[in-house]
């Protein structure tokens, strides 16, 4: 199923929520090639769900700049004049940032952030995809990857509702916002299936989709 209209799709949503697994499956269904967030590639992250106060800045700042650096080379190089699949939207770099830093450090990370932001071109469609608290708790205990060990409880319930406030004002690109609780789109091929449909019938700026 073809979906050409949309060069430069990003799949976003909470830690754990499934996105960069759904983010290989497009690319994999369209040929589209890939740009994926490296946490492993920040050397703070880690330090930062052990110590927020001290970490949360240069923690911020580290993805912003490799952000900033990736989006860039991607538009110079043409890339994403072909179809092109992200599991992160820039956007909502400034998510996190209101959410971890203190004012003071939030006015200075936001002046760099309004700064760089216009380089960066805004996607073509936003899948965002909603679960649970509960739900994200379990998927991110499950999976054990080592820089999210030290993650509380708390701070991802906190991260689900920045990410629903977020998304309440976004309007730079179309948003499909999908209840993923009931659907498996990597492992069930008939969800898969009815998700291209439901983003080939897109028509307006936001839509909706939730299965039972």
């Amino acid at each position: 199923m073809s979906l050409d209209k949309y060069r430069h799709i990003v799949v976003e949503g909470p830690i754990g929520v499934g996105k960069t697994s759904l983010a290989r499956k497009l690319a994999a269904h369209t040929g589209a090639t890939t740009l994926f967030e490296k946490p492993e590639a920040n050397p703070f992250l880690e330090r930062f769900y052990l110590d927020p106060a001290r970490y949360a800045l240069p923690a911020q700042l580290s993805f912003l700049f490799q952000r900033v650096a990736e989006m860039k080379q991607m538009d110079q190089s043409g890339l994403f004049e072909i179809s092109t699949v992200s599991d992160y939207l820039f956007a909502k770099d400034e998510l996190f940032a209101r959410l971890n830093l203190p004012d003071d450090e939030f006015l200075l990370y936001q002046q760099m952030f309004r700064h760089l932001s216009p380089q960066v071109p805004a996607p073509d469609l936003v899948i965002y995809l909603q679960a649970t608290p509960e739900t994200l708790i379990e998927r991110v205990h499950r999976r054990a990857h080592p820089y999210e060990r030290p993650i509380s409880d708390s701070y991802l319930a906190r991260l689900s509702q920045a990410y629903s406030d977020f998304f309440y004002h976004y309007d730079a690109a179309p948003v499909l916002v999908i209840n993923s609780e009931n659907l498996n789109f990597v492992d069930s091929p008939d969800d898969f299936v009815i998700l291209l449909e439901r983003i080939r019938q897109m028509r307006g700026a936001r839509e909706y989709f939730n299965v039972g």
